[in-house]
């Protein structure tokens, strides 16, 4: 049983992983730029969950609601502030103008929602399931959170093919000059692929955030682990950083429960390292070919 509450809670919180990688992917792919920020993201929307629905009594669907609609509009702020200045002049600078507007957002938020870590209630994780009248040791929301993240992932995948501004995107991903030459607003898709991406790490801590603590600097270290994830899968491919993020966290999961949360950190990323000089490209990533 042991074993099995470790497996789900793993793929629960790879697909936490997973979700934030696919906002790195998504950006990446139309613009050839991330937000280094991504969570800060995370962290806003668990923090204006809470909010809403906590500290001014809202119900949960509309605190959710519009916690996601605000990160959309921060990942807009991102991309118009701290991206797309630099970017247009082929200057990399935007790699620490977004690490930088993220700190600016904790500590904005450090100042106005305070250090405390807050708990957020969740009826889905107050008691574990359990299975012939023996507990699993994991809670309901554990189960649903990888299926949010799978779906949100075929969501994407489709909304890719089906919708008008998912066909542009990926016509901007195949040749920008040419997505251009066909009137396809080649800013704004951008712009909806940053906004998407931080609502993808606002979903992720809204669905973490019951099972951990809400405070300000809680995305720093899930941020930092869906960039090596989104390398890792490789980050052109879709369904590679997802694939990528279910085996961190089942890797993760395995370290915790067989040696101890002490070397949780120390052994995920030496075989993240591992990984990566064995397979530069990532596990489910491509070798560009340049044409010249």
């Amino acid at each position: 049983m042991q074993s099995m509450s470790a497996l789900i809670a793993g793929f629960g919180l790879g697909s936490m992983y997973g979700l934030m990688a696919l906002g790195f992917h998504v950006t990446y792919a139309v613009s050839g730029t991330v937000n280094f920020a991504q969570g800060s993201s995370m962290m806003l929307g668990a923090v204006l969950t809470f909010a809403f629905a906590q500290t001014l009594g809202w119900p949960m669907p509309l605190a959710v609601v519009l916690a996601l609609a605000l990160c959309a509009l921060y990942g807009l702020v991102v991309e118009f502030m701290a991206v797309r200045p630099f970017a247009s002049r082929g200057s990399n600078a935007w790699l620490i103008a977004t690490v930088a507007l993220g700190i600016v957002l904790d500590n904005l938020v450090l100042f106005t929602f305070g250090k405390e870590p807050r708990s957020l209630p969740s009826a889905l994780a107050v008691s574990p399931l359990s299975l012939g009248g023996q507990g699993l040791g994991v809670y309901p929301l554990q189960v649903l959170i990888p299926l949010v993240g799978l779906a949100l992932a075929a969501a994407l995948h489709l909304a890719a093919r089906r919708t008008r501004w998912g066909v542009a995107m990926l016509a901007v991903v195949q040749n920008r000059d040419a997505a251009r030459l066909m009137g396809i607003p080649i800013k704004r898709v951008v712009a909806l692929s940053f906004a998407l991406s931080a609502v993808f790490a606002g979903i992720a801590g809204v669905l973490i955030a019951p099972l951990f603590n809400v405070n300000a600097d809680m995305g720093t270290l899930f941020g930092l682990k869906a960039f090596a994830v989104a390398i890792l899968g490789g980050i052109g491919s879709a369904w590679g950083v997802m694939a990528a993020g279910l085996l961190f966290g089942m890797l993760e999961a395995g370290i915790t429960s067989t040696l101890g949360s002490g070397y949780t950190q120390i052994l995920s990323f030496s075989l993240v390292i591992v990984a990566l000089a064995l397979r530069p490209n990532g596990l489910f990533g491509r070798a560009e070919v340049k044409k010249v």
